[in-house]
Parts: C-alpha cells; sequence; structure tokens
C-alpha cells in the first residue's frame, strides 16, 4: 500500500494540515482558559469550536463541487497555499495583540479547511483504490490522529513555556507567545510545496458547472442532500458519524472545566496531555481497524466501538484520579478507530467516483450541523450554570442510541466481528486460495470438520455471509437459536432433510453462499470420515460453482477439537496457528466420493 506513487507525500500533507489548523486553535483555547473560568470558559471554547464548524455548513455546495469538478490534488495544492496567507494574518495577530482578530482567523482558517476536506477524503478512494480503502483510511485516520496528538503537546509545551502568571489579558498572553505563528507559515508552506507534487488520479474531467444563485436559493442544498439520501446505508453511516462526533465534540469541550472544576487541575499540560491520550488511542484503534479489515471493510468495529464509547462516557463522572481517567481516554480513542475507519471507508466506497466529492461534502455537512447543534447546546446548559456532571450522562444517552443505530444495521457484522476478536486471542488463522471464491455467484462450500470453531473459522475472511446448514437439535438451541436464525442457518433433520435441501437450493438460486460439512459431525481421529451424499440432492440449476476446503491440523488438542493427539497441547501464552485452504471451484455434478478425493489431495499437499 505504501508503495503507491503518491501515498508518503499524501500523508505528510494531511499531517501538516491538521498540525497547522489544530496549532491555532490550541493557542486560542489555552489563551481562554487562562484567562476565564467557569460558565464564560465553556461558553468561550464552545465558541471556537462553533467558528471550526461553521465553515463547513455554509460551504456544503461549493466544496462538494470544487472536488467532483477539479483534480483533488489541485484543490489540496490551492488549499495549502491560501493556508500560507491565512497563518502570516495570525501571525500579524499575535505580535500586535489582536485576540478578536486572532478569533476570527479561525473561522478563515477553517473555511480553508472545509474547501479542503471532501478532497482529502475523495483521494483516498482514488489513490488507494478499493483493495486498500480500509487501510488508507486506517492511515489517513491514524496520521491526522498523530498529527492533532503531536500538536496539542507540541503547541501547548511551547505556549507554558512562553506563558508567565504575571500575563493577565488575552493581548498581553498573544504577544508573548508570537513568535509560535512563525511555526504556523512554515508549516503551510511545507504543505504547499508537498501538495503541489501529488499525481493527478481523475480519469476524466468533469463538465459540471456551479450557478451562485442556486447555490443562495438552497437549490444545491436540497440536491445534494437528496444524493446523500440516494443510498440508505450511506446516510445512515454519516448520522452514525454525526452522534459519534457530536458526542466527541462535548466531551472534549467540558473536560477542561470538569477537570478544573473536580479535580483541582490547572496545568493545561496536563487537561491537554490526557486529551491527546485519546488520540494515542484513536492512532492504535485505526491501525486495528485495518488489520481487521484486510479481506473487506469490517462494518462490525463500528457497532463494538460504540458500546464501549458509550460505557466510557458514562463512566467519567465516577473516576476522581487523573491517571485512572487517563487510562479511559487512550480507551476512548481505540474505540473510536474502531467506528471512524469502517464507516468512512463504507461511505467512500459506496458512492460513486461522479458524487464521491458532494458525498463526502455532505458527510462534513451533516456531522458538523450535529456537532453544532450539541456545541450550542453545551453553552446553553454552561449559561445557565448545569453541571458538567450533567452533561456526560446526556452524551452517554446518544451513545446508547448510536449503539442501537449501528446494532440495527450491522447487527450480523458485530457478531462475527465480536467472534474474530475472541478467537483472536489464542488462534491465528491464514487463508490461501481464497481468490477461487467467486464473488457475483452462488457458491457452495464444501468442507472437513475438525472443530466446534469451524463455522467461524470459515466465515471470518468472507464479506458475503455463509448460510450454513446444521443439526436441528443444535440450531435450537435456547441461547444459541436467535443468532442461528438471524444469520440465515438452515436446520436439518434426518425427517426433514429433503425440505432442508430444497431451502439450501433457494438460497443457492439467489446467488448466497451456502456452508456445509459433508462429514455430518466432527472428526474424532484427525482423518477424513465418510462423506455423506446429501450435498448431491441440490438441485444443479444454479448459477454457481462447488468450492472445497480444507482446515488443517493446528486446532487439534484445543477445547474446541474432539481429536486430542499427544502433541497438540500448546504453551497457553502462544497462539495457535491453523491454515485454511480454498481449492478451485468444483463442477456442480460433483459427487462426495470425488469431492473426498479432492479433500484427500489437498491433506496430502497441505498437511503440516
Amino acid at each position: 500500500m505504501f508503495k503507491i506513487l503518491g501515498v508518503i507525500n499524501y500523508l505528510f500533507v494531511v499531517f501538516l494540515n491538521a498540525f497547522t489548523d489544530l496549532g491555532h486553535k490550541i493557542i486560542i483555547q489555552n489563551t481562554i482558559f487562562k484567562v476565564y473560568d467557569g460558565s464564560t470558559q465553556i461558553v468561550l471554547t464552545s465558541i471556537v469550536n462553533a467558528l471550526i464548524l461553521l465553515p463547513f455548513i455554509l460551504v456544503f455546495s461549493p466544496s462538494g463541487f470544487l472536488a467532483d469538478r477539479f483534480p483533488k490534488n489541485k484543490i489540496m495544492e490551492y488549499s495549502a497555499l491560501f493556508a500560507i496567507v491565512i497563518t502570516l494574518g495570525i501571525t500579524y495577530a499575535y505580535y500586535h495583540g489582536y485576540f478578536l482578530f486572532a478569533f476570527t482567523l479561525t473561522f478563515i482558517l477553517a473555511l480553508q479547511s472545509a474547501i479542503y476536506g471532501p478532497a482529502k477524503y475523495g483521494y483516498i478512494k482514488e489513490l488507494f483504490g478499493d483493495k486498500y480503502i480500509s487501510g488508507g483510511n486506517g492511515a489517513v485516520q491514524a496520521v491526522t490522529t498523530v498529527s492533532i496528538l503531536g500538536g496539542i503537546i507540541f503547541y501547548t509545551v511551547l505556549f507554558e513555556g512562553m506563558y508567565n502568571e504575571h500575563l493577565k489579558t488575552e493581548s498581553e498572553i498573544l504577544q508573548a507567545i508570537a513568535p509560535i505563528g512563525w511555526l504556523l507559515v512554515g508549516s503551510s508552506i511545507i504543505e504547499w510545496l508537498l501538495a503541489s507534487k501529488l499525481p493527478n488520479k481523475i480519469q476524466q474531467s468533469s463538465c459540471k458547472r456551479f450557478c451562485l444563485q442556486k447555490y443562495l436559493s438552497g437549490f444545491y442544498l436540497i440536491k445534494n442532500l437528496k444524493t446523500l439520501t440516494r443510498k440508505r446505508e450511506i446516510y445512515e453511516a454519516v448520522i452514525a458519524l454525526g452522534l459519534f462526533w457530536s458526542i466527541s465534540q462535548v466531551v472534549l469541550a467540558i473536560f477542561g472545566e470538569y477537570a478544573k472544576a473536580e479535580l483541582g487541575v490547572t496545568n493545561t499540560i496536563y487537561v491537554q496531555g490526557v486529551m491527546a491520550l485519546a488520540g494515542i488511542g484513536i492512532v492504535i484503534g485505526s491501525i486495528m481497524a485495518a488489520k481487521f479489515s484486510k479481506y473487506y471493510i469490517n462494518l462490525g468495529l463500528s457497532g463494538l466501538g460504540a458500546i464501549g464509547i458509550t460505557l466510557i462516557v458514562f463512566s467519567v463522572p465516577f473516576m476522581h484520579s487523573m491517571a485512572l481517567i487517563a487510562v479511559i481516554f487512550t480507551l476512548f480513542g481505540i474505540f473510536s478507530g474502531f467506528v471512524l475507519v469502517p464507516l468512512n471507508a463504507r461511505i467512500q466506497h459506496l458512492a460513486s467516483r461522479i458524487h464521491l466529492g458532494t458525498i463526502i461534502a455532505a458527510n462534513n455537512f451533516i456531522q458538523n450541523i450535529f456537532m453544532f447543534m450539541f456545541l450550542m447546546l453545551t453553552t446553553l446548559f454552561a449559561y445557565f450554570g448545569m453541571n458538567a456532571e450533567v452533561l456526560f450522562y446526556l452524551m452517554g444517552s446518544v451513545g446508547i442510541y448510536l449503539v442501537y443505530l449501528l446494532f440495527k444495521r450491522y447487527f450480523t457484522d458485530i457478531f462475527w466481528t465480536l467472534m474474530e476478536l475472541i478467537t483472536a486471542l489464542r488462534h491465528k488463522y491464514i487463508y490461501h486460495g481464497l481468490e477461487n471464491i467467486p464473488q457475483n455467484k452462488a457458491v457452495l462450500l464444501l468442507g472437513n470438520h475438525v472443530s466446534w470453531l469451524d463455522w467461524i473459522i470459515i466465515q471470518l475472511p468472507l464479506e458475503r455471509h455463509i448460510n450454513y446448514m446444521m443439526d436441528k437439535e443444535i440450531y435450537h438451541w435456547k441461547l444459541m437459536h436467535p443468532l442461528f436464525k438471524r444469520g440465515e442457518a438452515i436446520p436439518l433433520s434426518p425427517r426433514a432433510f429433503k425440505d432442508a435441501f430444497r431451502e439450501a437450493h433457494a438460497r443457492l438460486k439467489n446467488r448466497r453462499i451456502v456452508g456445509i460439512f459433508p462429514e455430518g459431525g466432527i472428526s474424532k481421529d484427525g482423518k477424513l470420515g465418510e462423506f455423506h451424499r446429501g450435498f448431491e440432492l441440490i438441485k444443479k440449476d444454479y448459477d454457481g460453482v462447488i468450492v472445497p476446503f480444507y482446515i488443517d491440523n493446528g486446532i487439534f488438542g484445543s477445547t474446541f477439537s474432539k481429536y486430542k493427539p499427544k502433541n497438540g497441547k500448546l504453551n497457553p501464552f502462544k497462539r495457535r496457528v491453523v491454515h485454511i485452504y480454498f481449492d478451485k471451484p468444483l463442477s456442480k455434478d460433483t459427487k462426495a466420493y470425488e469431492l473426498k478425493n479432492v479433500l484427500e489431495k489437498m491433506k496430502e499437499k497441505y498437511a503440516t
């Protein structure tokens, strides 16, 4: 992935863009923190955040148009050039102590980012392609977060180093830290130079035209929102991201006052440092999300991440130790990465190239509408003297709704992801021959049965869900039945086996994947048993193939296997390595004995 031409340059551009934006925001926020207390501090902090959010709302249509109409690399280049001009203005404001002017330039710098955003994120799909879209999003999220983390620490340390207790007004503080402005200018210059080297990945130029009258009348707003809602899954992912960012924004906005009032912490390094740990968590979570999305976009991570975030937000008011809060903020970041990477990748994957910029701009628009509304709510609560603790509980309630939305859409994916995370603690699965499974045809998966985990092992690398055929008694186990039913398993019994195979045929006609273990039970001796002929009863008039699979002996001796060889025990601190092989597709007319011969040959070839 990192060998793709332009990737390294692009990631540096992403890093510097966030680093510069955050630097100025940190200076303004820390100045407010030093001068003001209580509700005034929360109100002013919320206004700073609102100034950053408003541009994404106001330039929704123009930014989407630009990203769809012109090469995205050029938009990033010219936006970086504009950032040089803005940071020069910021530096001027610092040296002259013009706090209101610097405050206003927060809005202008955010306006540049709002125009820049759809091109920056739309470029991921163009640069990385569908194959590496999850990895690309993971890398961008990790780099952005490292930039935010580095910016928080770097600019806060510089700020505290130049600040002294004799400085009482905003003007005095800005003049004392004024040289920091040149760092903002320098970062913008380097960003512009790197952006000018990015390759143009657009294959065909667009002929779109922008009409100012339609923009001012709201015509583009309505049209672009309709484009967003055309695919319901994209719309729901955008709403989920909006809720997530609202929770995050409010938590970060109120944490400074909470730490000051409840924990007695007044040093900005400690406050910003704890929040920076959430950044470290996002880096870890993004890398993990990319790893678990090796074969496809792992959407189940988003639901698990939402659960973690909700529990953490509810727990903060019960903690009175900065060390403990630092730990849970790190976990908050990890779970945030689980939400961000798969949902952003899914939006980009589902969006057509011609509307990609508009979809991403709409994503920014909805997210910032949500965040703006929640920040106004935070400001209102602070104005009336509401305790920050109440806001934590309110955000926890929003988290519950976020969990509901994601479970409603991705319940099955969440279940499989949970199984993957649990099994990864003790097992490492290595898959071979996945290219032998057709993407757009029906597939009858047939292979050996070595453990109670086989149904999980075979499903994990496949985005399409397998409809397993299983014993009716197991299907009706009280605890597991709802899951088997939701997973569309096919119950099989001696009395109604024909009905089961008719149902399997119906699924295959709909181009589904049906999984059967022809041995009918788990191996007790490590050898291939008799292959039953039941699958031969399935009518052959579906558009698909049989794909044989073989699970090697890596799992023998484990708790989940019935075969316990003498050398099967493993060091409890080591993970078992299990290889799974998918062979070339077979004819639908393949007989049971022929299938067993294929599996015997696979066993001889791949046995370790």
